[in-house]
């Protein structure tokens, strides 16, 4: 037998592995669908490339890749039978639970018995090996099988405990001398002190400075000012602005070139003015993040039990569309934004409609690939198979038990995203952590993947985008300028001062200060009642422009902003602009509730343009002003690029060739391994892939520098200029074009950011489908300034233009309509802070509200559009 087993498995040995160290074992999720070991097909590991598929695609998987041998992993789970002495007798059939996989906790583990069986399967004629089978497998087989036993599941390690580094204290923390120069940061509006950047902001914890950071491949990022600084003074230690919570922020060492811990952050940042001690602390309850503020009883009920409405006995729901989503530890904010994605036909039509081809075409790795994990999240939500109604049978077992909890779990245990969420949040600083995240921030996050993964293929973030235009005046010449951006949300302000009970706010803060001063537990809080009609108003009031350099005048001035939409989307994105900081650093939430309402008119906000009379600002850009050595470092860098030999040497230790990795990570700009793995992926079929890199000729031209010493606008000129005739740098273009991007459209980027290219690189990712406008247009455009920091720029738009739809055969910019809406779904958030608390849902639903909280579908009793976060209306046809 032993023999006939070695020679059955003879033609295969070439294609069975062992895991290595790195290799993760997917035996706990299947790639394609919701399949586990504990489903009643069970889970078949690939030998090859241990990736884990259920009994339906399986054989997927063994047509497109001809690999055979497959370990099929079953776990049953019973109830143990009790015998008479009370005890608890297991009946397992290899004597013990030896596959190496977190037990499912919605089992309870004193109640149900695990058994496990392996078994090695041979394609495509299911010849079946039980396991183990030491004596009669060949030794390199039975090496691999064990190593697969043993191995943890790809997602075990990413437990709560092992997401954070293990960072080490700064020598420097703890003597660290800081500059008694009177700087104070104030909690919001911060910017670079070099190049006006406003994100990705670090203060030198020495002498106060914010100064930007370098350019992730991630898209976050700066240009460097921060290592400058620290090049020039030696202050070695800075924290990043963004990430200061009560429990610590990320703080970095440029002189030990990592991140560290700093036990004395606290007084630092209070040498500055950040008070951090003073914010309420948070502790972690049911799985939540909630706020530990030891408040007496209150006489209404709480946020938490409104938002949830846990007064009601809500009645449960089962089928197509009402599948839970499991939290897997602070979580809940994915499961909200992904339940109302799914709610919307776009999206539906996009990946559950195309789930045959989308996985008919995935790559060898599925795991990684977008398109893939959203349709199989998409079909898990959408088909009703993981959200099955009890039998009746079940029902009157469970009453006669009065096991009433153990009934909601096994009816309800919804969808676990494991996959799903490690591939998303892959690369992601904040979403890649067990932290509680910004439902809002993760929302645009996903529309930013999908538009990066949608390419020539319909798009189903199209229905969210809308131009805004921006009306900015001169308020001394009282002359105007318009432009247009691309939005995908509504951020709508809430003005406390137009509260509808102010005399209560007023008495309520009296007690407040009156219980501090005696050390008493404070009053009940009251909650704002602002109409949803003010917070309108207060959109479409002026706002002043900080730094506004007026073209009229040829410097600085007071200026004004209004926005008003240029077009409206199919599905408008609303934000209650619910969370802020206060003047002493402590973020808080505002405790509000708005009559949000069902219908929705906006008509009257849409954008006029260029009025009769208005006389519009002169078309120029304030002066550039760069340091004496710019134009040095940018001929040199040019003339010969630097490759980061650290990157080539981490991807050539994953077995590519040498030259390849140095070609990838030249012509991705030196964004890390990550994206030049992609380069890699994407190029490595290519008959020139190994061979040495080839740069190609530099067209650029520089003025004399003679021009500089004589006027020093020339030298700004001359770092700025595009040679040729308003040309990109054909360097510049060769390098975009190599990751596969249009040449048409790697120019327009690069002359939309100033033929800056990691911001070109951006730009190409979020104007997917910017349409290609003629060379009029496209030189007027470069005379514009691009200095928006957190909106997507609309170089090419013409205020006087309306959008035509059906202008761009291969998709629209946006889908204009008329103005009026209809509340489709809202998500709710409970707690002090983004970074607490816990997420829910409510979406309609056949003309029903139900709410979505984590692995519980429920109809809604009451459903709080009052104290929603964000909130989804669909457009109303115009007939």
């Amino acid at each position: 037998m032993a023999a006939d087993l070695g020679e059955l498995l003879v033609p295969f040995m070439p294609t069975i592995r062992v895991p290595k160290t790195g290799d993760r074992v997917f035996k706990s999720e299947c790639a394609f669908s919701y399949d586990s070991p504990e489903s009643e097909g069970g889970l078949y590991v690939c030998m090859n490339t241990f990736l884990g598929f259920g009994r339906e695609h399986v054989e997927r998987h063994y047509r497109k890749t001809g690999q055979s041998v497959y370990m099929h992993l079953k776990r049953h789970v019973k109830e143990k039978k009790t015998g008479a002495t009370s005890g608890a007798f297991p009946k397992r059939r290899n004597g013990k639970v030896f596959l190496d996989l977190e037990l499912n906790r919605d089992f309870n583990s004193e109640d149900y018995d695990f058994e496990d069986e392996a078994k090695l399967v041979i394609f495509p004629d299911h010849f079946e090996i039980a396991l183990p089978n030491i004596e009669e497998l060949p030794a390199l087989v039975t090496i691999a099988c064990d190593a697969v036993l043993n191995s943890p599941s790809a997602y075990k390690k990413q437990e709560p405990d092992s997401w954070e580094e293990d960072i080490q204290e700064s020598r420097h923390s703890r003597s660290l001398r800081q500059q008694d120069n009177g700087v104070r940061i104030r909690p919001s509006g911060w910017k670079c002190q070099k190049c006006e950047m406003r994100e990705n902001l670090w203060l030198n914890l020495t002498d106060g400075a914010v100064l930007c950071g370098k350019w992730f491949f991630d898209g976050a990022g700066g240009n460097g000012h921060a290592l400058d600084h620290y090049k020039d003074t030696n202050f070695p230690l800075a924290v990043k602005l963004e990430t200061i919570t009560p429990d610590g922020a990320d703080v970095y060492s440029f002189e030990e070139e990592e991140a560290v811990l700093d036990p004395n952050i606290s007084e630092h940042l209070s040498h500055f003015g950040i008070d951090m001690l003073q914010m309420q602390q948070r502790q972690t309850e049911n799985g939540h993040d909630t706020d530990n503020n030891n408040s007496p009883p209150r006489s209404r009920p709480s946020e938490w039990e409104v938002i949830q409405e846990s007064g009601s006995k809500l009645k449960s729901v089962y089928g197509s569309g009402y599948t839970g989503v499991k939290n897997l530890g602070n979580s809940c904010y994915l499961g909200c934004v992904m339940q109302v994605l799914f709610s919307i036909p776009e999206f539906q039509r996009m990946y559950v409609g195309n789930l045959q081809r989308i996985y008919d075409y995935s790559p060898l790795d599925p795991s990684q690939d977008f398109a893939t994990q959203m349709a199989k999240l998409g079909y898990g939500l959408l088909s009703g198979q993981f959200s099955k109604p009890p039998m009746k049978s079940e029902l009157i077992e469970q009453v006669m038990k009065e096991e009433y909890k153990v009934l909601d779990w096994h009816q309800q245990k919804g969808l676990s995203p494991k996959m799903f969420k490690a591939l998303v949040s892959k690369g992601h600083p904040e979403f890649s952590s067990s932290r509680q995240q910004d439902a809002q921030e993760f929302l645009q996050h996903v529309i930013t993947l999908v538009e990066r993964n949608s390419g020539g293929s319909e798009n189903p973030s199209d229905v969210f985008r809308f131009l805004t235009e921006e009306r900015v005046q001169c308020c001394q010449t009282r002359r105007v300028r318009y432009n247009q951006r691309v939005d995908y949300l509504m951020q709508l302000p809430v003005p406390i001062e137009a509260a509808t009970n102010r005399e209560e706010l007023l008495a309520y803060e009296a007690k407040r200060r009156e219980a501090e001063e005696n050390q008493r537990a404070p009053p009940e809080p009251a909650r704002a009642r602002v109409p949803f009609a003010a917070c309108l108003q207060a959109f479409t009031e002026p706002d002043n422009v900080p730094d506004f350099w007026s073209s009229a005048l040829q410097a600085k001035s007071a200026g004004v902003k209004t926005s008003r939409f240029s077009s409206f989307p199919e599905y408008l994105i609303l934000q209650i602009k619910k969370f802020t900081f206060g003047v002493d650093w402590i973020p808080k939430k505002l405790d509000v509730s708005i009559d949000v309402p069902d219908f929705l008119d906006l008509n009257r906000f849409r954008a006029t343009g260029l009025q009769a009379g208005e006389e519009e600002l002169p078309n120029l850009s304030p002066p550039i002003v760069l340091p004496e050595d710019t134009r040095d470092n940018s001929m040199s860098s040019l003339d010969s690029p630097e490759i980061d030999e650290a990157a080539v040497m981490q991807l050539a230790e994953m077995g590519f060739p040498l030259e390849a990795c140095r070609k990838a990570v030249y012509y991705t700009g030196n964004m890390g391994p990550e994206m030049a793995f992609n380069w890699i992926i994407a190029h490595m079929e290519e008959p020139d892939f190994a061979e040495p890199l080839s740069l190609p000729p530099s067209t650029i031209e520089l003025l004399p520098s003679s021009a500089s010493e004589t006027d020093p606008f020339a030298a700004a000129a001359a770092a700025t200029a595009t040679p040729l005739d308003n040309s990109p740098p054909e360097e510049s273009v060769a390098i975009l074009t190599s990751m596969g991007f249009p040449r048409s459209h790697t120019i327009q980027a690069l002359r939309a950011t100033n033929n800056n290219l990691e911001r070109a690189l951006d730009w190409i990712f979020t104007h997917p489908e910017e349409e290609q406008q003629s060379d009029a247009l496209s030189d007027m455009a470069d005379t514009e300034p691009t200095n928006q920091a957190f909106s997507l720029p609309n170089s090419h738009s013409d205020p006087t233009l309306s959008p035509d739809p059906e202008a761009d055969a291969a998709g629209p910019r946006v889908k204009d309509g008329p103005g009026r809406y209809e509340l489709l779904a809202f998500i709710s958030h409970m707690g002090a802070s983004t970074m607490s608390g816990h997420y829910v849902c409510h979406i309609k639903k056949e003309g029903r509200w139900v709410i979505y909280n984590d692995h519980k579908v429920s109809l809604s009793e009451r459903p709080p559009k009052d104290l929603g976060y964000i909130y989804f209306y669909r457009r109303l046809s115009s007939s």
